[in-house]
């Protein structure tokens, strides 16, 4: 897309001087309508406001209270919505970290109409030297961990310059949180809702170790990673009551009810008869309870249409592999009871891991989630 056609959203706190030649690179550049949101500065700034005002194209709206990045956002996205006609938005940062050679890699990677979420990556190599120490381990952290948990991976989950079309504004106005966990929340957002990601290199800028940002570490990385980790968090609590549960049963029938039954062949194979039984029953007893604390405590889903039927079959395959692999492996482990369950919790760990992502992904779809 053409950057006439592209707006350029800014939020800000108390700029300096960046911020007004950054916009008249971005003017420069061909981009007409730029939004700057200021977040609350205080009123010695109100001259670097209105010199970014008067320039043509550009416009400032204003919180009177500072409101956070998130929201910050939301207000331009929803005057870019309904004051202007606009085919796409990029969101950049006032603190002279992004250029405008950037952002026009972003406008013409844009197709129009697009569901996608782009996203200007910088370079966290250990080869690049221009990164911070702590940045380049904050958000190697993150990727990865945004990776096992979503799916996707992102090298930069922080990065500010991001762009997408109209087609989506309405989906970036329904996305929680008013501080910097936005950013965070609108990247699992597009996972869930099946809003793509495009990465586009860009330059990678940090000026004097990035001290004129205004993240706050661990406050913000708090609210960054408890948004992240919050379903999964979730999941592994009501996982820790259905193992109990299916523990509990599994306990009774393979040491009591079914301690003298003797093993079988099936196949050429020889299985652990305790095993094949209990197993089953155990699981049995504990999957209703798993599916409706999943289903209204973990991923908080508001319609249950499907779902059950999507878990049925999962809870059938995952019983199939689980019990098979205990009572084929069961066969050959000897010595003290508790081993035997040590195996059965080692197959459970790895097939919990497992059923996150498929739960997450397809079992309570993004359309049922509130």
């Amino acid at each position: 897309m053409l950057p006439q056609d592209i707006a350029v959203l800014i939020p800000s706190l108390e700029p300096d001087e960046r911020l007004p030649r950054y916009i008249d690179t971005l003017t420069d550049a061909g981009f007409k309508t730029i939004i700057v949101v200021n977040d609350g500065s205080s009123a010695a700034y109100d001259a670097v406001f209105d010199s970014i005002s008067a320039r043509e194209g550009c416009t400032v709206l204003r919180h009177e209270v500072n409101r956070g990045k998130g929201q910050a956002l939301r207000t331009g996205v929803e005057y870019l919505l309904n004051k202007t006609n606009c085919k796409g938005v990029i969101t950049a940062d006032a603190d002279g970290q992004h250029t405008a050679p950037d952002t026009l890699l972003l406008a013409e990677a844009m197709q129009e109409n697009s569901r996608e979420l782009l996203l200007g990556s910088r370079d966290f190599s250990p080869a690049n030297t221009n990164i911070p120490s702590r940045s380049r381990f904050g958000n190697r952290t993150t990727s990865a961990v945004f990776k096992l948990l979503y799916g996707s991976y992102l090298p930069d989950t922080q990065t500010g310059l991001r762009g997408f079309t109209r087609n989506v504004f309405a989906d970036m106005l329904n996305i929680a949180g008013d501080r910097f966990e936005y950013e965070m929340n609108q990247l699992i957002y597009c996972s869930r809702h099946k809003i793509g990601f495009k990465i586009i290199p860009i330059e990678t800028i940090y000026l004097e170790e990035n001290k004129s940002s205004h993240f706050h570490p661990i406050r913000d990385s708090w609210r960054i990673y408890k948004l992240m980790l919050g379903s999964f968090f979730r999941f592994a609590a009501v996982s820790i009551l259905s193992f109990v549960i299916d523990y509990a049963v599994l306990s009774l029938l393979y040491f009591l009810i079914f301690k003298d039954t003797a093993d079988v062949k099936l196949l050429g194979i020889i299985f652990s008869a305790k095993a094949l039984y209990a197993a089953p029953i155990a699981r049995l007893c504990s999957s209703p309870f798993n599916f409706l604390m999943n289903k209204s405590f973990s991923f908080q889903v508001k319609s249950s249409k499907g779902a059950a039927g999507r878990y049925a079959v999962l809870a059938i395959v995952c019983l199939i592999v689980t019990t098979l692999l205990f009572a084929v492996l069961d066969h050959f482990v000897t010595g003290a009871a508790f081993l035997h369950l040590l195996l059965k919790c080692v197959i459970d760990v790895i097939m919990y891991l497992l059923n996150y992502r498929i739960q997450s992904n397809w079992v309570f779809r993004s359309d049922d989630r509130a």
